[in-house]
């Protein structure tokens, strides 16, 4: 189990991290969610005390890393796929790191031959693709076969038939009884693999819970099928809603339940065919949440502005 304890990091006047406190806990995948700048790496980087907090503590099965004992074998990372010496083989990054451990070599072959990069073993890893060293890296994790698992951005670089593996993977972990903690920022993909989500935003705790539940308590939108879309609009949107055409007899509508649209529809004199609850997906979730914790705003997509 991993445990943040009021965790606050200070840089200087940047505050990082604002009295961060949650727990991940074993035989689940939890996806850890965030605007760049939030603090997930920063909080990553603290849990394997590559960082240290100005206040608070983060714990591995209630020890600080720095007490691990072996770490490899109590907790496996990949932070950074691409920090490894470019003129390294991929057989030799892993067995340095084995010998440092008191793992034995033949784990190495092991690992390799599950992460698919046997073949390119020899190679140095210095050619090699973001999904290669992704590969690499989650081999590098798995050295110590650890019961506890860190990984920040995983898929990055991933073709779609690894990024599916990994999905499957991180499952497998998890119904082992692992602790499996994950950062992204692809949110279609956490709603595949994560099973817990704990979001934050500009270093503070935003929300936690389950996938289903973050979902359902969200307003989604409702898709109605009408026999006249055009004044349906304009009676729906006399009411504050946000229309969407779908197509020629369809619309997508925010703002309003399925009963008010259709109350809207029946006062219009508008006959409708279909009126469908639509339940807000994990990014639109996201993005409601995070909406003030973003770093960096962007206007909505338009003409590009001219001089």
């Amino acid at each position: 189990m991993l445990k943040i304890d009021h965790l606050t990091k200070h840089y200087k006047e940047t505050v990082a991290i604002n009295d961060l406190d949650f727990e991940v806990m074993p035989g689940v995948v939890t996806g850890f969610l965030g605007p760049n700048g939030s603090g997930k790496s920063t909080t990553m980087r603290i849990i394997l005390g590559l960082d240290h907090p100005t206040k608070g503590r983060a714990t591995i099965d209630g020890k600080s890393y720095e007490n691990l004992k072996s770490p490899l074998h109590e907790v496996g990372a990949l932070l950074d796929a691409k920090a490894v010496h470019p003129g390294r083989t991929a057989r030799n990054h892993l067995r340095a790191l084995a010998s440092s451990n008191r793992i034995k070599k033949s784990r190495v072959d092991e690992v390799l031959e599950f992460v698919g990069i046997a073949s390119v073993a020899d190679k140095k890893v210095g050619g090699f693709s973001l999904g290669m060293s992704q590969r690499l890296g989650i081999a590098a994790a798995l050295l110590g076969d650890p019961p506890v698992l860190l990984f920040d951005e995983p898929v990055n670089g991933l073709d779609p038939e690894g990024i599916r593996w990994i999905r499957e993977f991180f499952g497998s972990l998890a119904k082992e009884g692992r602790t499996v903690f994950v950062s992204s920022h692809l949110m279609s993909e956490m709603a595949l693999t994560a099973e817990q989500i704990i979001v934050i935003g500009r270093g503070s705790l935003i929300t936690q819970g389950s996938v289903d539940d973050l979902t359902a308590t969200a307003q989604g939108s409702v898709l109605v099928r009408a026999s006249d879309v055009t004044t349906l609009t304009k009676a729906l949107e006399a009411q504050k809603a946000i229309v969407q055409v779908a197509n020629d007899r369809a619309l997508t509508v925010s703002g309003l339940t399925s009963d008010q649209v259709g109350e809207t529809a029946f006062r219009a004199g508008i006959t409708v065919y279909e009126l469908t609850p639509q339940r807000a997906s994990l990014e639109e979730v996201f993005m409601d949440l995070t909406a003030d914790s973003v770093e960096y705003g962007t206007s909505m997509p338009g003409a590009m502005p001219r001089e």
